[in-house]
């Protein structure tokens, strides 16, 4: 029997808010269990939100451009099928990451609006007057800390002077333009000349995909936020890559292709054990360090559309065969676009691995809130002296790029933890006990 149901947004993971980007249906469509209602931007990448009944779409709660949340109405749906427990009540269907549209959202149509404090009557604004307190939520006050911006320098446009996100992305965009607003400490970034490059020869423009957008912009604030600092070493691997092929008939049994990255997870998270403070994250304050007593680790996927990091949650709790599936399998699913909001989330430590491209060296930049990220390029076999025969004997050396915030780690921390980690990599069979 037919009834009506209303559809609500899903849990949709850590982001408090996000924006309706399209509507995929509309009155009168029928649509099956799991197609695609709406597609929502977070911060970190697009995501379609599926359908949990079968039904006529009788009437859409939102449109394009409208800001939702966990439990906002999406559409009421005549439902010709019920599941057996209401949305609330079960787990949240799938979220997934969709192919971007093409049109540009409606945060980047905005022109930047930069508005000087002196211009502003105090009635009419958010500025501070010296008694008031910008009025803003605590993730807008948390991103505006983030990319350095001073939340009394910045006009609300929300109801009641509400300092939005928006207002705060418009203001840096407007300072990095200008060049003379109070961010980053007080300094801006000059404008970038434009070029006409069509005069120098035959020039093609082809828009970036969102998720490099959304990346972009993470990356950038990463790199204006954090104090970088990168260490470099090798690790001699020759045993332990003697080691992953002898398991690879016993991984073939297991249904598992056996990659290094999965015995690479293993000796980071004993690292990490060893070196808790780059477990951690720098409290919003500055003041003090959150310790993580969980190892999920993230891992750079190289997909058609951008770099994507998912994460695997409990290194510490899985053997070698399991991690070698789960990286595998994610990272398929990564690059058809298919991950779950959640599987972008709560990474402790990232590695970023170039060993199937190439390179011997690269410096990473650190995935705010993480302090530290690590670099793989490819290893390779050269000589080095054996104290023990009196020789140089071939061994394959493995290049590690480490970086890290060093308002959290110094020179000496970083050291003694890639000096660590190259230890456990040359003996992985003490870490795995």
């Amino acid at each position: 029997m037919a009834t009506e149901q209303e559809i609500l947004l899903p849990n949709i993971g850590d982001f408090t808010e996000v924006q309706v980007v399209e509507v995929l249906v509309k009155p009168g469509d029928t649509i099956a269990v799991e197609d695609p209602i709406i597609s929502v931007e977070s911060d970190k990448a697009t995501m379609e939100i599926p359908s949990p009944v079968a039904g006529i779409i009788k009437k859409l709660n939102v449109s394009i451009g409208d800001a939702v949340r966990e439990g906002s109405s999406v559409a009421i749906i005549e439902a010709s099928e019920i599941t057996e427990e209401s949305p609330s009540e079960t787990e949240p269907p799938v979220v997934e990451i969709s192919q971007p549209p093409e049109k540009e959202s409606p945060v980047e149509q905005k022109s930047p609006q930069p508005v000087e404090p002196k211009k502003l009557e105090p009635a009419a604004s958010s500025f501070l007057d010296g008694k008031r307190k910008p009025h803003a939520s605590p993730s807008v006050r948390r991103f505006a800390r983030e990319l350095g911006a001073d939340l009394g320098n910045i006009r609300g446009s929300g109801k009641k002077g509400r300092i939005l996100k928006d207002d705060v992305q418009s203001f840096i965009k407007a300072a990095l333009h200008q060049g003379n607003q109070p961010i980053l400490g007080g300094a801006g970034a000059p404008k970038a000349p434009e070029i006409d490059f069509s005069k120098f020869g035959e020039i093609e423009s082809t828009p970036l995909s969102r998720i490099k957008k959304l990346s972009g912009g993470h990356v950038h604030r990463s790199w204006v936020s954090v104090p970088h600092v990168t260490q470099h070493d090798e690790a001699d691997i020759t045993e332990l890559e003697a080691f992953r092929k002898s398991l690879k008939g016993e991984a073939e049994r297991a249904g598992v292709r056996l990659t290094f990255l999965a015995l690479l997870l293993k000796a980071v998270v004993d690292a990490l054990k060893v070196h808790p403070e780059f477990n951690s994250s720098l409290a919003p304050d500055g003041e003090s360090l959150i310790l993580k007593k969980y190892y999920h680790i993230g891992f750079a996927v190289d997909t058609p559309d951008g770099l994507v990091v998912p994460v695997i949650r409990d290194v510490d709790k899985k053997g070698i065969f399991a991690l070698a599936g789960e990286v595998v399998e994610i990272s398929e699913r990564a690059r058809q676009g298919k991950l779950k909001p959640t599987e972008l989330q709560g990474g402790c430590f990232t590695i970023s691995s170039l060993g199937g491209i190439g390179g011997t060296a690269f410096t990473p930049i650190v995935n705010m809130p993480e302090v530290s990220i690590l670099g793989v390029s490819r290893a390779k076999k050269q000589p080095v002296f054996s104290e023990a025969e009196g020789q140089f004997i071939p061994r394959l050396m493995l290049p590690l790029d480490l970086s890290y915030d060093h308002r959290v780690i110094d020179g000496a921390a970083a050291a003694r933890f890639i000096v660590h980690l190259s230890r456990v990599l040359a003996d992985l069979k003490r870490a795995l006990l």
